[in-house]
């Protein structure tokens, strides 16, 4: 199985289930992991009753979250696993069988929790 098509089987898994309402955007958040741990990292998917870009803590505000179902994955340093995690939720986007329920909301981001957000997707 492809990493991505891990984090799609994820991803579909969250989705399928029922969602508060107020969600206004979604956040992926990435963790690195302890070195104990086999995979590198991780990724947590919240979902935030607001959101503005210019106030980088909107993804505090949230009304969801996957809790410790967490997609781990691996990567070489934490700059290729913010790009592998863009570019997958960028497929998603474009081909996911339940992408519309990111694309009704105002933004979709990803970052580390302690970092800058990434917006993927504004509307």
């Amino acid at each position: 199985m492809t990493a991505y098509k891990g984090f799609e089987d994820w991803l579909d898994a969250l989705l399928s289930k029922p969602l508060p309402s107020g969600i206004a955007a979604f956040n992926f958040n990435l963790y690195e992991n302890s070195e104990e741990q086999e995979a590198g990292f991780a990724i947590q998917l919240i979902g935030a009753e607001r959101f503005n870009d210019k106030d980088p803590d909107w993804a505090c505000d949230e009304v969801y979250s996957s809790e410790e179902d967490l997609f781990f994955f691996s990567s070489d340093d934490w700059e290729n696993a913010l790009d592998m995690c863009a570019a997958w939720i960028e497929r998603y986007l474009e081909s996911g069988k339940l992408a519309d329920t990111l694309k009704a909301c105002s933004a979709v981001a990803c970052g580390f929790v302690d970092g800058d957000l990434l917006i993927v997707r504004k509307q």
